[in-house]
């Protein structure tokens, strides 16, 4: 079957000459190649101006990224052959990096599956089609993923922001099913020998966040033996639990969810450790415990990203300033802030001038000791700074 051509404009072939996947629909010839001729999600070869191949992708034409490259090699379109081949790919690194099955399996773009997430949950996974073209590839999916991995349990939690710019409906289905056929109502984790669990189908994202994994771990590194730890948007408690199970001394959760702080209490249980909850609105309970005179050792601020298109990114700047300066005075004299954004559209050097600001405004010293990014099961494909979004510095506070 002769796959249709989507043709560039002249000099639009250069970004993918380069390694990055989208191809907005700016440079697109659309005299020549129309977009409105194209299905959404359908398979196209992309050429350039001169009619050289550039790869295999997948178009809509309904958004701003018109189309996503998913191979380069003319020799291999883009068929359940090679999903089987990336899906290898990717389990290969995740077996090298863990020794047990928790992690991200697929982190879109980076794995060569743009628009594609998968989540491990032993033999259950979770994944998330964020775009039309995977959402029309998801039977050579499902095959390729009980070829490659045999999972238990397969669920589609198709219930991103992504899908609405996309022109998808939201939806949460089950597509290989263990005992029972039902979607699972929770998922259980293991994270550095830490048995956790956390809501799947009323969860976040695919109901874990693992791509702060690795800063979890480095906690330990800078945690003081007994520390009173505050989690501050904790959502099921993986950094109080974690510290508890590190050496602290006690630990509280802020979260606005009250199903997140009963998971919480669960895990808290689970490891045997106590963990207090305190149900508000993040910026409200930290103006609360600084009225209390409540003082902490390790202060951990990881809210939702504040900035979800860069028109946000000035808004989000003054968000990310506001909590940081909220929290500082709640740090013991010689105590440390663990300070988090998730927001692509805020840099590193945005969050720095964040914490710095807060510093300054509140009369504290702050040593910035070493920056931790997304865990490498979320690996950084090189050509797509988009890829690259989670920053968490590890701040030393002292009073100026």
């Amino acid at each position: 079957m002769s796959v249709p051509v989507l043709k560039l404009k002249r000099g639009e072939d250069r970004r993918i000459r380069a390694g990055h996947l989208w191809i907005f629909s700016n440079e697109v010839d659309t005299a020549a190649t129309p977009l409105t001729q194209f299905e959404p999600g359908a398979t196209v070869q992309v050429h350039s101006d001169r009619d050289q191949f550039l790869g295999f992708a997948y178009v809509n034409p309904r958004t701003l990224i018109a189309a996503r490259v998913v191979g380069r090699d003319a020799a291999y379109p883009l068929d359940a052959s090679l999903i089987v081949h990336r899906l290898r790919v990717a389990l290969a690194l995740r077996e090298r990096l863990y020794r047990e099955p928790y992690y991200r399996l697929v982190y879109g773009e980076s794995d060569g599956l743009p628009g594609l997430v998968i989540d491990r949950f032993g033999d259950v996974l979770v994944a998330q089609s964020g775009t039309a073209g995977i959402d029309r590839l998801r039977a050579e999916i499902e095959a390729a993923v009980e070829k490659v991995l045999q999972a238990k349990t397969l669920v589609w939690k198709n219930d991103s922001g992504a899908r609405e710019l996309e022109g998808l409906a939201s939806e949460i289905s089950i597509a290989t099913a263990g005992e029972g056929g039902a979607v699972p109502a929770e998922i259980s984790v293991r994270e550095q020998g830490v048995d956790f669990v956390a809501p799947l189908a009323e969860g976040q994202k695919t109901g874990w966040f693992y791509d702060q994994a690795a800063n979890r771990e480095r906690l330990r590194r800078y945690l003081p033996a007994g520390a009173r730890v505050l989690d501050v948007c904790s959502y099921v408690g993986a950094w109080a639990i974690t510290a508890m199970k590190g050496g602290a001394g006690s630990a509280s959760c802020v979260d606005s969810s009250a199903m997140a702080l009963e998971y919480v209490a669960r895990n808290a249980r689970a490891n045997g450790v106590e963990v207090g909850a305190i149900k508000a609105d993040a910026f409200d309970a930290l103006k609360s415990l600084q009225e209390s005179g409540q003082r902490f050792d390790v202060v951990i601020l990881d809210p939702p990203a504040f900035a979800k298109r860069k028109k946000d990114a000035p808004q989000a700047l003054a968000a990310y300033r506001k909590l940081n300066q909220l929290a500082l005075p709640l740090i013991e004299r010689d105590g440390l802030l663990v300070s988090c954004s998730c927001s692509y559209h805020m840099g590193a050097d945005d969050l720095v001038t964040a914490i710095q600001g807060a510093a300054r405004h509140s009369s504290r010293f702050v040593q910035l000791l070493e920056q931790g990014g997304q865990s490498p099961d979320h690996p950084v494909h090189p050509a797509i700074p988009e890829t690259r979004y989670l920053k968490s510095f590890f701040c030393r506070v002292t009073r100026e």
